[in-house]
């Protein structure tokens, strides 16, 4: 070997290891950042000895697809479940104590308190508090639910706003891969940067991706609608300010094309945004239509001669509402339910109405002697909560049994999509861990191999340095000799 050959091949060694450890250094440092993807430089080797000519990027579309897939599951699911779980919170949680069924149950107690004893006024008074304590328990449901589907509605608008947002910075860190690649520059950062953006895009709305030239990507979403394409698509929604049982929300659009919710309580949604819209137009709307079938029960059960008893409701044009037909839900009707003035002490009302009758002005006493023991229209009261009666079947529940049975029904609905949502969130999560830990294994830096790969690199400049160290000896000599 010749001393200018010595000294290119020296020179070589340098220029490698030079890069290489700056890639390693670069790896090392960014070992906990799960949005890195680790490099290596790439070694050839020719007549003029070895060199750098690509820094690859350890990328594996096929696990970042199935990673993809299996996050915009889990966040569909998790976003789900969170919604359940608020609606367990609204019912007052494992007990449920706040909920209709509960207040049912104690003020059916109550009554029958009151028909043992129909000449108590204490017990009188009892019955009476306990019906109000349902008809607070169905008002504030109703409430609650109702700012449940505001705030889902808030939410899908801050979704929106994100995926905009998101879509513009992809469009940036794309165009900078396009440059990158279309140069035969290195495209790792702006490749990462890009992997980072669709990520987020993917927990919002699940996507799909296609390449193309230029490592240029195209997004869809689940269904097919284009989300990006060298432009983001526009993404809309009109949200709506508040909510009643009878509003309907506003439809998000992407392209021009509406989204689907999801469906289900292991729901078929992908990605954070359809699940919003299943809580705001399905979940929720359907826990309030079952409230208000067990407001409506109340009101036809405790009816007197076709008119409102006990039980009183308030239209939306704000005027009182008679007797509702049976089997169709009112929308609503859960939070206006209230009780009759007329048995309320603190209004000027006589509490004995329950038991006498003419609890409406418009109705006919049925106790027409003033009988102290009177207890005639008590069990009829009484009996009624356990008779079956026709409910609207767009509920979900049982069309023909007693209110006491729907009550119970309902929370039971509840209680089961509350508990496979739970199943099928813990298999998503665990899905989505899974495909994580596998792409993280595949593109992400082991601190082992980059130390290894440091101390290969650190042994090559030593050898280059033992080279330099021999042709300057050589060197030397020359000139000693020639002097």
């Amino acid at each position: 070997m010749s001393l200018t050959s010595a000294l290119n091949t020296a020179q070589s060694i340098f220029n490698n290891t030079g890069t290489q450890s700056s890639i390693v250094s670069n790896n090392i440092s960014n070992a906990g950042n799960k949005d890195y993807v680790r490099r290596q430089a790439m070694l050839s080797t020719s007549l003029n000895g070895a060199q750098v000519v690509k820094i690859s990027r350890a990328q594996e579309d096929a696990l970042l697809k199935q990673y993809l897939k299996a996050s915009s599951q889990d966040s569909s699911q998790q976003t789900l479940l969170s919604g359940l779980e608020d609606l367990k919170s609204i019912m007052g949680g494992n007990d449920n104590e706040t909920s209709p069924e509960v207040a049912l149950r104690a003020f059916r107690d109550k009554l029958g308190t009151f028909r043992a004893t129909p000449g108590d006024l204490i017990a009188a008074q009892g019955a009476i508090t306990a019906a109000q304590d349902v008809v607070t328990s169905l008002n504030n449901a109703s409430k609650a639910v109702q700012q449940q589907r505001a705030d889902a509605d808030k939410a899908v608008k801050n979704q929106v706003d994100s995926l905009n947002a998101l879509l513009k910075q992809f469009e940036t860190a794309n165009n900078a891969v396009k440059k990158a690649t279309a140069g035969n520059e290195d495209p790792s950062n702006a490749l990462d940067e890009r992997e980072k953006v669709l990520k987020q895009i993917n927990q919002i709305v699940g996507v799909s991706t296609v390449q193309r030239p230029n490592n240029d990507m195209v997004l869809y979403t689940a269904d097919g609608t284009t989300l990006f394409e060298t432009i983001p698509r526009t993404v809309s929604f009109e949200p709506t300010q508040s909510y009643a049982a009878s509003t309907v929300g506003n439809k998000v659009y992407i392209d021009g094309v509406a989204v689907n919710m999801g469906s289900g309580a292991s729901t078929n949604a992908k990605g954070s945004l359809a699940s919003l819209l299943q809580i705001r137009d399905d979940i929720a709307p359907t826990f309030q239509s079952q409230l208000d079938e067990v407001a409506r029960g109340l009101v036809n059960l405790y009816q007197e001669d076709g008119n409102p008893g006990l039980f009183v409701w308030t239209q939306p044009n704000g005027t009182a509402g008679g007797v509702p037909p049976t089997g169709t839900v009112i929308d609503g009707i859960a939070g206006t339910i209230a009780i009759n003035d007329r048995v309320v002490t603190a209004k000027g009302g006589d509490p004995m109405r329950l038991r006498d009758g003419n609890i409406n002005a418009s109705s006919t006493a049925a106790n027409t002697t003033g009988s102290s023991g009177y207890s005639a229209e008590l069990d009829r009261l009484y009996t009624a909560m356990d008779t079956g009666i026709p409910f609207d079947p767009s509920t979900g529940l049982d069309t023909n049994v007693s209110i006491m049975s729907y009550a119970t029904n309902s929370i039971g609905w509840l209680e089961q999509n509350r508990s496979d949502a739970t199943t099928a969130a813990e298999n998503t999560q665990a899905a989505s861990a899974r495909t994580d830990e596998a792409y993280s294994n595949e593109t992400g830096v082991n601190l082992d191999e980059e130390l290894t790969l440091l101390l290969d690199i650190e042994q090559s400049y030593k050898a280059a340095t033992k080279i330099l160290n021999a042709v300057d000896e050589m060197l030397k000599s020359l000139l000693d000799i020639a002097s």
